[in-house]
Formats: C-alpha cells, structure tokens, sequence
C-alpha cells in the first residue's frame, strides 16, 4: 500500500513547520485585496499562519502577515481570525 505524504508548511510568524490542515492561509488576490483562505486555494500570493490565540497577538505585534504579503493587514483580518478561534 501507498504512504500519503502529508503536505507541510511553514507558519510566518513562528517558522515552524506544521501540516497544511493545521495553518490557515491569508491572501493577497491579483488585486491587492487581503482575504482570510479557510479552503486554502483561493487564487493569489498566500501566508500561513497557526491558528492559536498565542500566535495571532504575535502576529499583531511584530507585523509579520505584513512582512509576508507586502501590504498592510486590515484590523478586520484579525478580527476574523479571533472571531474564528472562538468559534471553534
């Protein structure tokens, strides 16, 4: 039988490797608009990120989605990020 492998990626704010499924994905699309992928492929330049509560006051406070996407991220990102997390 065949071994599956298991996509990895990269979070930007921790640089640690995790499986794909455990990341959420933040876009820039073709037009420079800044969208939240829960699907993980929505079309345009893409960051992963863990979904923690720890990681998310990280990300906000060292501006690393902005690093990685080359724009600024809206406050309403992260809202719905944490709106997410509580969610789940």
């Amino acid at each position: 039988m065949k071994v599956k492998k298991i996509p990895m990626r990269t979070c930007v704010v921790t640089r640690e490797k995790y499986e794909k499924r455990e990341l959420v994905r933040i876009v820039k699309n073709p037009i420079g608009k800044i969208e939240v992928d829960f699907t993980g492929k929505k079309n345009g330049h893409g960051a992963y990120m863990k979904l923690s509560k720890e990681v998310l006051e990280m990300a906000k406070k060292n501006h690393a989605l902005d690093r990685a996407l080359e724009t600024e991220i809206p406050q309403s990102i992260y809202d719905e990020l944490e709106s997410y997390l509580e969610q789940k």
